[in-house]
């Protein structure tokens, strides 16, 4: 009786394992376009595509909504280019770029359609995906994303002229080492954000009324992005619905900056996304 009973367990242990592999396959990397680009895949449903903001990691980010994302969806978080785990290469960054890294990504992963969360940078991503790969997209949503200069508050852009990393807000400095130990990464990365933004240029309007995908655009009411551009954005594309909340940039997600950790807010997100995908 008692060898039935180990063999019992074991069994069940083995598919619990087995379970736990098919539901969560972190730290993979994809050889695209030159680089060696890092995601995860976390849960199982249908593909759910996050794309994280600036400066982060996919867990500075996600961190307290993947989790809840992976119980309906089999979500892919993506690292891009000199951002955690994945390295930097020899071309600048740029959302058009990161776009067809994503695609080409899915491309490998036999995933001809998707829907994509993006935040902030990740935000406009996204959009170029929408843009440049339009077969690739089912619905989207954006959050705190810009497609134009003025859509950020005013002296915004000003800001990177003598900016150093130094100013970096430090949870996203430890965040990058937590995923990459290495300094001269974290200041490559730094370099190339600020060299992004500086040269950041408006997406026509043209092309964002191009984008046919239904998307969802989510906006703080105190963000850097501001509300007014959000609404102009949703007036652009050809079918999209907005909900601004109130916080600042990334608190809807309880991104790692977020003033209150313990909020519930990152709940409320969850449940806008879901049912945006869902209807």
């Amino acid at each position: 009786m008692q060898r039935i009973f180990f063999i019992i367990i074991s069994l069940l242990t083995i598919i619990h394992l087995q379970m736990n592999a098919q539901h969560k396959q972190p730290g993979q990397y994809a050889s695209v376009n030159g680089l060696k680009l890092y995601y995860e895949i976390h849960g199982s449903g249908n593909p759910l595509i996050l794309l994280h903001g600036g400066g982060s990691t996919i867990e500075s980010t996600y961190g307290r909504t993947l989790p809840e994302f992976a119980r309906s969806h089999q979500v892919i978080a993506v690292e891009l280019q000199a951002h955690g785990h994945t390295p930097d290469r020899d071309l600048p960054l740029s959302f058009e770029q990161d776009a067809d890294d994503v695609a080409a990504l899915l491309q490998q992963l036999k995933i001809e359609k998707a829907d994509f969360v993006g935040f902030s940078n990740g935000g406009t991503t996204c959009l170029q995906i929408a843009i440049r790969h339009p077969q690739l997209v089912n619905k989207m949503v954006l959050i705190a994303a810009t497609y134009k200069r003025d859509g950020m508050i005013a002296g915004f852009f000003d800001g990177f002229d003598h900016v150093s990393l130094a100013q970096m807000p430090q949870p996203l400095q430890e965040a990058y080492l937590k995923a990459n130990p290495d300094p001269k990464g974290l200041q490559a990365m730094f370099d190339r954000d600020v060299a992004r933004m500086k040269g950041f240029k408006d997406i026509s309007e043209a092309a964002v009324r191009s984008v046919k995908a239904p998307v969802l655009i989510i906006n703080g009411d105190k963000d850097v992005v501001r509300p007014e551009h959000a609404m102009e954005l949703s007036h652009t594309l050809q079918e999209a619905r907005l909900a601004i909340l109130p916080g600042v940039h990334g608190e809807c997600l309880g991104e790692i900056c977020s003033p209150n950790p313990q909020s519930k807010l990152p709940l409320l997100t969850v449940t806008l996304i879901e049912e945006f995908l869902k209807g």
